[in-house]
């Protein structure tokens, strides 16, 4: 199970985010832990200046706008 932290503090875009990742996975039969990180002092903890931000399994994977489907897609199939 992959766990999948989306950064931002409650914009538009982090909750599309977050939409689109759980839309992906569903769609992927790929089991997520999915959480929504709006605490600024947790998301400076990740070093991301830019919201949205996407953390995979501890590892910052995007930063900065809506990722693409593809990105999301990638990051579901690495290592099922």
């Amino acid at each position: 199970m992959k766990t999948i932290k989306v950064l931002g503090t409650g914009c538009a875009n982090c909750k599309t985010t977050l939409r689109l990742i759980e839309e992906a996975a569903q769609a992927a039969g790929v089991e997520v832990t999915l959480e929504k990180v709006e605490e600024l002092s947790e998301i400076m903890k990740y070093g991301v200046m830019s919201t949205p931000g996407v953390v995979l399994d501890g590892q910052v994977v995007h930063a900065g706008g809506i990722p693409s489907k593809g990105a999301i897609d990638g990051w579901l199939a690495d290592n099922r």
